[in-house]
């Protein structure tokens, strides 16, 4: 799959509109009781970047970066405001954020994760796409130095140990991520005269699954 490695204008993206989606069968049977099916394991994302678009020149950066993936066929990076780091929007990372994994004394790397909820049902969500340099990795609650005592793929998401954890010792990270996405149209109809007067340009984004 054709990937590059740049996220879509932050200023653009935070005016989106869009979040998680799920697919769920609901049949309601006869007696009035219902029997529901959960397709999907995951959520996937979807954005309408069109509310973003404040400017002409904002409108015409999304179709200069629209030509560069060729519509649908590259996928690219996606700032979700309301998601993107490890613990709250409002907070720094920290290296205890999320544990990630733990040690067998062999396993050296790790795939980030983030976990949603814990009381019912936690759903957790690997971390494809991190931010370089945000990355930061406990084991046992005792920080890590970046590229001393681990490394990050960013293209992946996996953090490589130096030396591999003691049985059962937990390895967390703290870190900011992007979303893998592309365009969900290989068309973008613009109307200028519509946008002047307060139109909104339709410009979907969907998640990738990598």
């Amino acid at each position: 799959m054709s990937f590059h490695e740049i996220r879509f204008p932050t200023a653009i993206s935070r005016g989106a509109q869009g979040g998680p989606e799920r697919r769920t069968d609901v049949v309601v049977l006869g007696s009035g009781y219902e029997e529901r099916n959960s397709r999907w394991a995951a959520s996937r994302r979807s954005y309408n970047a069109g509310y973003g678009v404040q400017s002409i020149d904002a409108l015409y950066e999304v179709i200069a970066f629209f030509e560069e993936r060729r519509g649908r066929f590259h996928g690219f990076r996606w700032r979700d405001h309301a998601d993107w780091k490890s613990g709250a929007p409002g907070s720094a990372p920290a290296a205890v954020d999320q544990a990630i994994g733990l040690g067998d004394g062999t396993a050296t790397s790790f795939q980030l994760s983030k976990t949603y909820g814990g009381g019912y049902a936690p759903l957790t969500r690997e971390i494809r796409k991190p931010v370089a340099g945000s990355v930061l990795v406990a084991v046992d609650g005792a920080a890590r130095t970046p590229g001393e005592d681990f490394t990050v793929d960013t293209t992946t998401g996996f953090v490589t140990l130096a030396t591999p954890p003691a049985p059962g010792a937990v390895v967390s990270a703290g870190f900011e991520f992007d979303v893998p996405v592309r365009f969900d149209t290989d068309k973008l109809e613009i109307n200028l005269s519509g946008f002047r007067s307060g139109a909104i340009p339709n410009i979907p984004i969907v998640e990738i699954r990598l």
